[in-house]
């Protein structure tokens, strides 16, 4: 008799979705919201102290995503399902799609992924939460001008040893329409420091805002906040108050509502 912990949890949503004005001119993500693991997946072998670092989720994003999409009347789309099981920000073909070994921390529940198990996770977990950002963007595309794609996320604050000092970044591809306004939006607030692509580079092939937002030629920008600052609900509501007038605007703005394509720098790697 198989053991009912082991058995697919039927009731599991892979996503979370927040309702809003499918024309309000702005579409909230939120890739690494959540650190939790279905039943059958148990801990993944990972201790749970693990799972609250950032590896597991991005630590602060989902609050603040929930506050900017009250504030906004905007729809949101969230995973709930931890990075550590599969990552929704890096494409089904991508090899750090299932980590084996996460920031110095083993991951035996991954340790024999094959291909038929990585496909189940994709196809229970990854296609599920896309599938309902593509929806998404379908009726509001339907409905009124192209949305603005906004992705929220954290950082920590010291990378191996080395602190990090912005307090927010923005990484973006090759549209600068929704990236310019936005920076320069933060840089106006006087006490941040402002990162343009760091600590990351924002063009990643068939990422999240590669696949929704590049592809389909609509405007984006991928928002870093350093996780610290919005670990709490005092932070998150904080971080809502700096980010709401900019992307009021950006949902207003007539170029950013346009659909445009520009050659991912993808392409020329």
């Amino acid at each position: 008799m198989t053991d009912p912990a082991l058995m697919p949890d039927t009731s599991f949503q892979p996503y979370e979705y927040v309702h809003g004005d499918e024309s309000a001119g702005v579409l909230l993500l939120c890739d690494h919201a959540r650190n939790t693991v279905p039943q059958e997946y148990g801990d993944l072998g990972v201790p749970a102290a693990q799972f609250e670092r950032h590896i597991g989720y991005d630590i602060g994003a989902r609050a603040v995503t929930l506050e900017l999409a009250r504030r906004l009347n905007a729809p949101a789309c969230l995973s709930t399902f931890s990075r550590l099981l599969i990552d929704p920000n890096r494409g089904e073909d991508d090899p750090t799609l299932i980590m084996r070994l996460s920031d110095g921390a083993v991951v035996p529940g991954n340790a024999k992924v094959d291909q038929a198990e990585r496909q189940r996770r994709i196809d229970r977990f990854h296609k599920p939460y896309h599938g309902l950002i593509s929806g998404t963007l379908d009726r509001m595309m339907a409905a009124a001008p192209a949305p603005v794609i906004i992705s929220i996320h954290s950082f920590t604050p010291v990378w191996r040893g080395v602190p990090r000092p912005w307090h927010v970044t923005v990484l973006w591809d090759s549209d600068p329409r929704a990236v310019t306004p936005m920076l320069d939006g933060l840089r106006a607030q006087s006490d941040l420091i402002v990162g343009d692509n760091e600590p990351y580079d924002g063009a990643l092939e068939n990422d999240t805002m590669y696949r929704h937002a590049t592809k389909r030629g609509l405007s984006q920008a991928l928002l870093e906040v350093r996780q610290d600052l919005i670990a709490d609900e005092a932070g998150a509501l904080e971080w809502a108050d700096r980010l709401e007038p900019i992307l009021r605007n950006l949902s207003q703005a007539q170029d950013c509502r346009q659909v445009r394509h520009y050659v991912s720098r993808c392409d020329n790697k």
